[in-house]
């Protein structure tokens, strides 16, 4: 990303002719802010993409759509240009009689989708380059989509599938997870929010088990992400191509036709097979802990508690941004009783807000970019968090809010 920065200083030397320190401060400007701007062009020019190796692959197969998020050596993170592509080509299929089911997966066998490319979002915010209101209404607007999709959704969740993977596949009507399937919601620890529809798939499962996974990021593997409710089935991962092959055979296949094929494999599957839940032993202790309604009020439950368990969680819970931390509990708490939509206009008001916060920043910055994992979080305490500051992430944008 460097070299057409330094190319362009080289060509325009004009452009470091004043001497001393001012010129080098000025040469620094400008080279930071040709890197910055360089970022922001890596991610603007995705949509002119037009070759075989695109980030995106859709295909009409058989039977089906099928849509493949093909960068692999990025886990597959979304950028806009593969969410415009997803959105457009989804709705297409929605409407042509030949296509009875839609499947998506990730290529590479790493990952199904690692989330949204928040650093170039990042990057591009502080270079005063508004991407992140298209971004994310975008986004919001695909999440929408795949919930309300007409045709039957077939998400196969291989690999790593966090945040904006998340997004892509718990709103569609099938979700096929495997043993390598690692899913995470893992926002609050880079200062934003369990977004893309968290406020409403999260309350939604099992006792409190959404909010204790919202507030720790804590991370479900394998059989135990179709024994917490977030995939329908499961299905071992030589058997995948197998599936997918049998998937696309079928003749004007309907939804019924379709769950008959999943549950056979899902009722031959064995791996893990009698393993009971990893949560399983601590779900009273999650339960009762994260009933609260203020975070403040779980934290002293956790130390109530007093458990490995719950002193283990309480240490995640305190490395976390405690802005986030009150977001997302009243995120989840707002979203228990909200459409899908309501949700959706409400987290885009709250990812606004993140974007003009200081925590997503530093978040990005300490996990993604220096990697020192120690983000100086401002607030840096839960009780300097003031009602108000709250308050001001939940309000309307005005003409501005997402609508559907």
């Amino acid at each position: 990303m460097l070299t057409w920065s330094v190319r362009y200083l080289r060509v325009c030397p004009w452009l470091t002719r004043e001497g001393g320190a001012g010129g080098v401060r000025k040469t620094n400007d400008l080279f930071n802010a040709f890197k910055r701007t360089n970022t922001i062009l890596h991610h603007l020019r995705m949509s002119k993409h037009t070759d075989a190796a695109e980030d995106v692959l859709l295909e009409k197969k058989g039977c089906a759509g099928v849509i493949t998020l093909n960068r692999p050596k990025f886990l597959n993170a979304l950028t806009l240009n593969m969410i415009r592509q997803i959105y457009s080509q989804l709705k297409k299929w929605e409407q042509d009689p030949e296509t009875f089911l839609i499947i998506i997966k990730g290529a590479g066998g790493k990952a199904f989708c690692a989330g949204g490319d928040i650093r170039v979002i990042s990057e591009a915010e502080k270079a005063k380059q508004n991407i992140a209101p298209v971004f994310f209404r975008e986004e919001y607007m695909l999440n929408n989509a795949v919930g309300s999709c007409q045709k039957p959704y077939v998400a196969l969740i291989h690999g790593i599938t966090m945040g904006g993977g998340v997004g892509l596949s718990v709103h569609g009507q099938f979700r096929v997870a495997t043993e390598k399937c690692l899913f995470a919601m893992p926002e609050t620890a880079i200062g934003l929010f369990p977004d893309v529809g968290g406020g409403y798939f999260l309350p939604r499962l099992q006792g409190k088990l959404g909010y204790f996974l919202a507030l720790t990021g804590f991370r479900l593997k394998g059989r135990d992400v179709y024994r917490a409710g977030i995939a329908t089935h499961f299905v071992d991962s030589e058997k995948l191509a197998m599936l997918e092959e049998d998937l696309l055979a079928l003749k004007s296949p309907s939804k019924e036709n379709i769950a008959s094929v999943l549950e056979n494999y899902h009722t031959e599957s064995k791996i893990d097979r009698d393993k009971s839940f990893m949560l399983e032993e601590h779900m009273d202790k999650i339960n009762s802990c994260f009933s609260a309604n203020t975070v403040e009020e779980i934290i002293e439950n956790l130390k109530q508690d007093g458990s490995s368990f719950a002193l283990e969680q309480l240490k995640v819970i305190n490395k976390m941004s405690p802005t986030s931390l009150k977001i997302t509990l009243r995120q989840l708490m707002e979203g228990s009783s909200k459409t899908l939509q309501e949700v959706l206009t409400m987290e885009y008001r709250l990812s606004q807000a993140c974007m003009r916060g200081h925590d997503f920043h530093e978040g990005v910055r300490a996990v993604l970019i220096d990697k020192d994992q120690s983000p100086k979080w401002k607030p840096a305490d839960l009780k300097e968090v003031t009602d108000e500051d709250l308050n001001n992430h939940f309000k309307s944008l005005g003409s501005n809010d997402l609508k559907f």
